[in-house]
């Protein structure tokens, strides 16, 4: 790590610039380090053991199987809708099986997500009007109850193998070590 010195460094330091060599530090330390910080700012990391709920769209099922895989090697307890429950099932994966239809009995979707069953839920779009609706009621209720709700696979994917690398492990030095370090 090369650590740049100068009067205008100091003057940008007693600033906001101190934020952003925050972030920047952090950036160089561990390389994932922008987008963990994001999602930890955001409220969005899972907890490292949790439960999560899957309600994934059929286009997208097959790049969901490592996710799932992953959320299952790191224990998370998994409650899937319909499809998404016979595709765990299908991999040799236990499952709760919840219901998407809010006026077929209880508990369902948004029963768990409001009761703190779940940690996070995995919710991807169709495009479809009567599954759009379903979805629009998981990710609101996860909204509303301030449970991490990622729509993209991309970025579960992410937080997943964050949480398998042990990403939430991490140590605060002061800058002045940081900059000791960079230094021998």
């Amino acid at each position: 790590m090369r650590i740049i010195t100068s009067d205008i460094f100091d003057r940008w330091m007693r600033g906001a610039g101190l934020v952003a060599l925050v972030a920047l530090v952090w950036a160089v330390v561990v390389p994932e380090g922008i987008f963990w910080t994001a999602v930890l700012a955001a409220g969005l990391m899972l907890p490292p053991k949790g439960a999560i709920l899957l309600s994934i769209a059929d286009k997208d099922k097959p790049e969901a199987v490592p996710i799932i895989r992953g959320l299952a090697s790191l224990d998370y307890g998994l409650f899937a809708t319909e499809g998404t429950a016979a595709l765990i099932t299908s991999l040799g994966l236990g499952v709760t099986l919840i219901t998407k239809k809010l006026d077929e009995g209880h508990p369902n979707v948004v029963d768990i997500i409001r009761d703190g069953t779940v940690n996070g839920v995995i919710n991807t779009v169709t495009g479809d009007r009567t599954p759009l609706k379903d979805g629009f009621d998981i990710r609101r209720a996860a909204v509303e109850h301030h449970v991490p709700c990622y729509t993209s696979l991309d970025t579960a994917r992410a937080v997943v193998e964050a949480l398998g690398a042990g990403a939430l492990s991490y140590s605060i030095k002061p800058l002045p070590e940081y900059l000791e370090g960079s230094r021998g």
